[in-house]
């Protein structure tokens, strides 16, 4: 029985629910009800409540649900790119495998041939929400759009804006930028709840002081988020300082035009961060999108992730394809885990390594508090959800820990049966 009257759609799972309420803590419940009240979470209970007897129940048995994944950060022109030139620094790989790759985003037929697997692999490994880089071109970031709203999943997408410092064919004029820019700002910000677009400079380097200003201001005008890169190299960092003596640090630069944390902002990867921008981060809310995979495939460094969380900055995990080989946010909590060990060594034991509940909260709730109430089972939360199926990873007799624990580091596609997306079931896109 899906409706109890016109206002009330119910839905009932049953199964072994573990999520994170807060850093560091799990929430176990074994053989449990979670009841779902108009696409929100509603209670946990062993025992279902008289009220809800007769309405049908999705009985998952020994299966654990979780919360969907969280991306914070991912490029989907780059998705083509993953596993190429990854013996590189960032600035080269930039030169020499990304910028041509985002050239081909002007032709929108190679644009919806890609951004179909995009979409499709984002929903297999288990990602209920992202944060996505398009390209620079205004049609392509449309078509990214218009994918995402008919998959099902929650996004928030970006055209990039880069008018200096870039390739002859890869760049555009701050007019141009900031006017197409506005003009999808315009465009998708009512065509979906859960699928929007976000203010996107690439980053400091590739934007004129004009443009970064602009997408200040049409961050405030229309009230919407931002999205750019900070610290991820040393050689990013002193090219920063170069085009921008006049500025204290990095995070200043964005600061003062508007772009960190006036509205909610995500600066990804954060690896060279001074104490000064990460107090500045903490204040303002800025969120850090912690990116091992890249982070050591570019030779970039180690985020001091515990510094971070110590300084009580908002934290949560991205896979930046394709500098991230990987899609699956599950893969990039096994790989924070381990990177948060070799900066432990390195800061002579003073930065503690982050355990699998701290690791688990970022890619929920940490990352998914950018969304609003996403990435938990608390009341009010909205329904994202992953059926995970681990049987034949191994026996299943062990604590809901231990089997949520060998899932993330020896799991993958195969083992989600079914995902939830604002309280709705969502199978495979189909994308025309």
């Amino acid at each position: 029985m899906p409706l109890t009257d016109d206002k009330l759609d119910v839905k009932i799972l049953k199964g072994n629910i573990i999520f994170t309420p807060e850093l560091g803590k799990f929430s176990m419940h074994e053989d449990s009800y979670i009841i779902v009240e108009n696409n929100k979470v509603k209670s946990i209970c062993k025992t279902l409540p008289a009220e809800y007897k007769n309405f049908e129940v999705d009985d998952y048995g020994n299966k654990l649900i979780i919360p969907g994944f969280v991306d914070l950060h991912f490029h989907a022109p780059q998705y083509a790119n993953r596993g190429l030139g990854l013996d590189k620094e960032l600035l080269p790989w930039l030169e020499d495998y990304t910028f041509p790759e985002e050239a081909k985003f002007a032709d929108v037929d190679y644009a919806k041939k890609i951004y179909k697997r995009v979409v499709k692999e984002v929903w297999k490994q288990g990602t209920t929400r992202i944060v996505v880089f398009g390209s620079l071109h205004k049609e392509s970031t449309k078509i990214l759009l218009d994918y995402f709203i008919k998959s099902g999943l929650g996004a928030f997408v970006g055209k990039v804006g880069m008018d200096r410092n870039s390739p002859d064919y890869l760049i555009e004029e701050t007019e141009h930028s900031l006017a197409h820019t506005e003009e999808i700002l315009k465009e998708y910000a009512n065509k979906s709840d859960i699928v929007k677009p976000i203010i996107t400079p690439r980053f400091v380097p590739t934007c004129t002081p004009e443009s970064m200003g602009g997408f200040g201001e049409l961050a405030k005008k229309y009230n919407v988020p931002i999205q750019s890169h900070l610290s991820e190299n040393t050689g990013e960092v002193e090219w920063v300082k170069e085009l921008h003596p006049e500025f204290d640090n990095y995070a200043s630069v964005y600061h003062s035009f508007g772009c960190f944390g006036q509205l909610p902002t995500v600066m990804a990867h954060c690896v060279h961060n001074i104490d000064e921008e990460i107090d500045l981060m903490s204040d303002t809310g800025v969120y850090a999108a912690h990116c091992p995979n890249a982070n050591y495939n570019l030779s970039s460094g180690i985020m001091p992730v515990r510094k971070f969380l110590n300084k009580g900055c908002k934290v949560g995990l991205g896979t930046d394809v394709g500098a991230g080989h990987k899609v699956s946010i599950a893969n990039v909590m096994s790989i924070a885990i381990q990177a948060s060990k070799i900066k432990w060594l390195e800061s002579d034991k003073a930065l503690d390594p982050i355990t699998t509940e701290e690791a688990f909260y970022l890619g929920t709730k940490g990352g998914g508090s950018f969304f609003g109430k996403v990435g938990s089972f608390e009341e009010g939360y909205d329904f994202d959800a992953l059926v995970i199926d681990d049987s034949y990873l191994g026996d299943t007799d062990l604590s809901l820990r231990e089997r949520l624990q060998r899932y993330i580091y020896i799991g993958d596609d195969r083992n989600i049966v079914d995902r939830y997306v604002a309280g709705k079931k969502v199978d495979e896109p189909v994308l025309d």
